[in-house]
């Protein structure tokens, strides 16, 4: 059997600044997730790891480096990632960053929101494990874009099942969460220089001009609870109910 790529690479024409993905059925009848790249492709797994390995046993490798900071702390020691725990998740990193980006392509949001979910917790277990400061910095940079598409990708979950105000309302809590970051990082007037944040504001006005939505739901419960209207919220927190 061949083992070369030609006949596949060139049924798949490469689109530069395209993020080209595709879900296909493998031989044994398993679904799994492909990349197509300037050489070549990546094939993914659609659950637990991209590449298919349990490491050590455990769905993945942030899940057994949990497991090794619950023993330290049961010992009474303090957990550090060493060097070779440090290029393991890495490796994980990078795997859940281009199926993230695949099932965002192939319009799967709520599997783009699960990746970015498990990308930002083990953000926070290599900001709180880090041998260093240097280390934990290189993550801490990309945390803004991985919320954009949690944010990117819940938003279109909402639109998908037609809930524009949802939508805008998804759009706004990941905004506010950037905003945090920022702030915590000592950079909020870098903020509104950052062109995800700038394109998540564009897709939310967008949204408002389309669907003619001057104030959701949401931002009037919080205005009345802003203006002490208890009553009012107490309404609109109940037309919330009924819609979701």
């Amino acid at each position: 059997m061949s083992r070369d790529l030609d006949t596949i690479l060139k049924d798949w024409e490469l689109k530069p600044g395209t993020i080209q993905a595709r879900l296909v059925q493998a031989r044994d009848g398993r679904q799994v997730l492909q990349l197509r790249l300037d050489l070549g492709l990546l094939q993914l797994e659609t659950t637990g790891r991209p590449d298919g390995v349990r490491p050590h046993g455990f769905e993945t490798y942030y899940d057994y480096l949990k497991q090794q900071a619950l023993q330290a702390k049961r010992s009474g020691g303090a957990f550090q990632l060493s060097e070779e725990q440090c290029f393991e998740a890495d490796r994980e990193f990078i795997q859940f960053y281009h199926r993230r980006i695949s099932w965002l392509a192939v319009h799967q949001f709520q599997r783009a929101i699960e990746d970015a979910d498990h990308t930002l917790a083990f953000m926070d277990f290599v900001r709180d494990h880090a041998a260093n400061e240097e280390y934990s910095q290189l993550h801490e940079r990309y945390r803004a874009f991985v919320m954009f598409h949690r944010t990117q990708a819940a938003a279109a979950r909402a639109i998908e099942n037609k809930d524009p105000e949802g939508a805008i309302d998804e759009i706004r809590s990941g905004l506010q969460k950037i905003k945090e970051y920022y702030a915590a990082s000592g950079v909020e007037e870098q903020l509104e220089e950052d062109a995800l944040v700038q394109q998540l504001r564009q897709m939310e006005q967008s949204l408002r001009q389309s669907h003619s939505i001057a104030e959701t739901l949401r931002e009037q419960l919080d205005r009345a609870v802003a203006n002490e209207e208890y009553e009012i919220a107490a309404r609109i927190r109940d037309q919330l109910r009924r819609r979701q």
